[in-house]
């Protein structure tokens, strides 16, 4: 009975993507069943099509951007949640973990109301650090997953060496917590590349990402492009989890 109830629970939630993957190369241009036909002419226009490429290219360098300064950020976050024990701590981490659990949209129109006045909307910057600021709990958590497992008294041993602080977390802590940054950097930038109500509401026409783009595909001219589009994002979320589980096994 478990074996059953777990297909049904898995059958459940990998439908809706067995569903869209096969209307991508659907031969009509109407995005239903039954198919007409196969073609390959969808992924095409994904490719060659002016606002979908850049779309793409604002979704990877986005996200890039934003994964890079959640990275950082959310590794000295857990660094300092991991080495000293003060009052509040557990305040602190909740509120650093906020941005999990705060619906997006909550999170998105307070930016908006924030940023707005200071003539800091309608940027780049803004989206990055926005989504940086999405992305910086995943980092802080699989951080201080690594962290659990590391023996603070390896740094100790270096500082007792004649090393400083930063040569010392360089060449002695970083190097076996890799992995845990790592994996945060792979889900701070698929929080980004997937995110699409903050994009909407802080970003200019210019900041077209793909999930904005499919969104306003859907409201103007559902054709098998966004289905294409839908089978790019699936496979690259396949392969970013695909990654996060390599990391984890050689972190073992």
């Amino acid at each position: 009975m478990l074996y059953v109830a777990t297909g049904v629970v898995v059958f459940f939630m990998v439908m809706p993507i067995l569903a869209i993957l096969p209307l991508s190369f659907n031969g009509s241009q109407f995005l239903a069943y039954p198919m007409r036909g196969t073609s390959t002419q969808w992924y095409s226009e994904l490719i060659s099509s002016p606002k979908w490429s850049h779309a793409i290219w604002n979704s990877l360098l986005i996200g890039s951007a934003a994964a890079i300064v959640a990275t950082i950020l959310g590794t000295i976050a857990a660094l300092g949640l991991w080495w000293t024990d003060f009052r509040g701590k557990a305040l602190l981490t909740a509120f650093l973990l906020s941005p999990m659990v705060v619906p997006v949209v909550v999170f998105g129109v307070g930016l908006s109301l924030f940023l707005g006045p200071l003539g800091l909307v309608r940027s780049y910057t803004s989206i990055i650090l926005a989504h940086a600021a999405l992305g910086s709990p995943f980092v802080v958590i699989t951080v201080g997953a690594a962290l659990a497992s590391y023996d603070r008294n390896l740094t100790r041993a270096a500082l007792g060496l004649g090393a400083n602080p930063l040569y010392a977390f360089r060449r002695v802590m970083l190097p076996l917590i890799t992995p845990g940054v790592l994996s945060g950097a792979v889900f701070a930038f698929a929080t980004s590349f997937d995110e699409v109500v903050v994009v909407m509401l802080i970003g200019g026409p210019e900041h077209r990402t793909l999930p904005r783009e499919m969104f306003s595909a859907i409201r103007e001219n559902l054709s098998p492009t966004i289905a294409a589009a839908a089978s790019v994002m699936t496979l690259f979320a396949i392969a970013l989890i695909a990654c996060v589980q390599v990391l984890r096994r050689t972190h073992r």
